[in-house]
C-alpha cells in the first residue's frame, strides 16, 4: 500500500527523469529508463502487494548507472567488485537524494537505501524482493543478450553463473521464474533448467 501516492509519483518521476538522461538507447529508449521500467512491471507481476519501499527500490535500482563506468575502476575481480561496491552505495544515495525531494522522510528513504545497497539480503524482505526481482528481469530480458556479448563462455562458465543467480532468489522467485511467471528466453531454457537441476 502506498501511503502517499502524490509523494510517491512524484518520486518515480524524479527518478525516472534521471535515468531518461542515459546516452545509451535499448530498443530506441534511455537504457536505464527502460530497466527501471521492466523492473516495475516485474514487480507487479510477482509481487502485486510489494512494500513501497520495495517498490521505489525497484525503480531507482540503477539510476544514473552510466555515470559511474566499470572504467573508472581497475581491471580485474577486486577492481570490479569494487565499482560493483561503489555502484550500490551511489544508487542508493541519488534516490535517496531524490526522495527527499519528492517529500520523504528519512525513516523510509533510509529503508529505500538499504535495500539498493544491498544491506541484508535473505534477512531485510525489501533487499531480498529487489534481490528477486532483478534476478527475474535478468532471465527474462537481458540473460539471452548477454549470452551473445561472452560467445567464448564454455557451458561449465553458464551453469555456474545460472547457479549464482539462483542462488540469490528466494523459494518464491524460483517458484515463479519455473511455472511459468517470466518467459525465459528458448534458446536458454535447457541450459537454464540443467543449472537448476544440477544446483
Amino acid at each position: 500500500m502506498i501511503a502517499d501516492p502524490e509523494r510517491f509519483n512524484k518520486a518515480i518521476a524524479l527518478f525516472d527523469a534521471a535515468n531518461a538522461q542515459d546516452p545509451n538507447l535499448d530498443e530506441g529508449q534511455p537504457k536505464e529508463l527502460l530497466y527501471a521500467e521492466r523492473m516495475t512491471e516485474m514487480i507487479g507481476r510477482f509481487a502485486l502487494g510489494a512494500s513501497e519501499v520495495a517498490r521505489l527500490a525497484v525503480r531507482a535500482q540503477h539510476i544514473r548507472r552510466w555515470t559511474v563506468p566499470r572504467s573508472n575502476y581497475p581491471l580485474g575481480k577486486p577492481g570490479y567488485f569494487a565499482w560493483r561496491t561503489g555502484l550500490y552505495q551511489f544508487h542508493a544515495e541519488t534516490a535517496g537524494e531524490l526522495m527527499r525531494q519528492a517529500g520523504y522522510e528519512n525513516e523510509m528513504v533510509d529503508q529505500v537505501m538499504q535495500a539498493i545497497s544491498k544491506q541484508g539480503i535473505k534477512s531485510n524482505p525489501d533487499t531480498q524482493m529487489l534481490e528477486d526481482v532483478s534476478c527475474l528481469v535478468f532471465l527474462e530480458h537481458y540473460m539471452l543478450g548477454f549470452a551473445g556479448q561472452q560467445a567464448d563462455y564454455t557451458e561449465e562458465k553458464w551453469l555456474g553463473i545460472i547457479r549464482k543467480t539462483w542462488k540469490k532468489m528466494s523459494g518464491d522467485a524460483r517458484k515463479f521464474a519455473t511455472t511459468g511467471g517470466i518467459k525465459l528466453p528458448e534458446a536458454l531454457v535447457p541450459l537454464i533448467l540443467k543449472a537448476v537441476a544440477e544446483g
